[in-house]
């Protein structure tokens, strides 16, 4: 039991290797739900799993195994290393639940803020134009998708390049790319090792929209070239936004015009890459099922409900 709760604990720090593998040889998109379902999976997995040492720990104190009604042992690994495991597990869920509760606050005034910001603004269909001397654009969720951009962004591009700036947010919004920033976010605070796999996830999310943009407006070298610029100007923007709030000029830039001044090719080994992340979620999942089921055997044994 001890060893297959163990499993999803360490299957996460095999992801960072993996997301950035799929994201270079799956498409963005493909990567984009691959990686992000990977991450939730085996982040929910890795809390399930610390949640399953606290309860073992817990059972092995005369006063929760008399609750427990336990008419028998519960067969457990020794407590020199249950002990432990349970006080180490609730050091870790009491961190994972803070920082995720100081993330969801934090992202949550940031989108209160943009959105009072942008409901301020007349809107010209999606598009919300704030006056502003720092350059930034970014898609704006929520009921209706805003596409905000501002004043200094306009005047930094041309009539194309707007244009082209313009279909890559609408593509964020349209993708609903931010449901995967928030869930990257929120698998962050669930595992250490998951915390890298956010800039990754980010990054998929921009390479699909930029691949979008370069569809809509039939140009690649053209969709290129805005981001570029639009990066160049807004580098230093600091515009107050939530950080699922995605942008063209966010992440790593020069890769993603790189990718779209490239040949667009079939990509290498994706079937091999989404195996891998498939595998590494089922097992994950597959071990943490099993250790919950072992777990809930043992203690229907202790209370003598079933034969050992």
């Amino acid at each position: 039991m001890t060893a297959l709760l163990l499993l999803p604990l360490l299957l996460p720090c095999a992801l960072p290797v993996l997301a950035r593998w799929a994201l270079a040889r799956l498409a963005p998109a493909a990567a984009l739900w691959a990686v992000t379902g990977c991450a939730v999976v085996l982040g929910g997995c890795s809390l399930a799993a610390l949640g399953a040492f606290v309860l073992i720990g817990l059972l092995r104190l005369p006063l929760f195994a008399a609750f427990g009604e336990f008419v028998h042992p519960l067969r457990t690994a020794p407590a020199l290393i249950v002990v432990p495991a349970a006080a180490t597990s609730v050091g870790v869920l009491a961190v994972c639940c803070w920082t995720s509760a100081r993330s969801v606050l934090r992202q949550g005034r940031a989108f209160r803020v943009a959105r009072t910001e942008a409901g301020r603004r007349p809107a010209a269909g999606d598009l919300c134009v704030v006056d502003s001397p720092r350059p930034d654009a970014y898609a704006l969720p929520g009921r209706p998708h805003r596409i905000v951009v501002t004043t200094a962004m306009l005047r930094s591009l041309d009539g194309p390049e707007r244009e082209a700036l313009f279909a890559h947010e609408r593509a964020h919004n349209e993708g609903g790319h931010h449901y995967f920033l928030a869930a990257a976010e929120l698998a962050a605070h669930c595992h250490p090792a998951l915390r890298p796999v956010r800039t990754t996830i980010r990054l998929a999310a921009e390479r699909a929209a930029d691949e979008a943009a370069a569809a809509r407006v039939g140009d690649r070298r053209l969709t290129a070239r805005a981001i570029a610029r639009a990066a160049l100007a807004g580098h230093d923007a600091g515009t107050p936004r939530p950080d699922f709030a995605a942008g063209a000029a966010t992440g790593p830039v020069p890769q993603r015009v790189q990718a779209l001044l490239g040949t667009p090719g079939r990509p290498r080994a994706g079937r091999a890459v989404a195996a891998l992340l498939i595998a590494c979620t089922a097992l994950s999942g597959a071990a943490s099922a099993a250790g919950l089921v072992d777990f809930h055997h043992r203690v229907e044994v202790a209370q003598g409900e079933e034969a050992p």
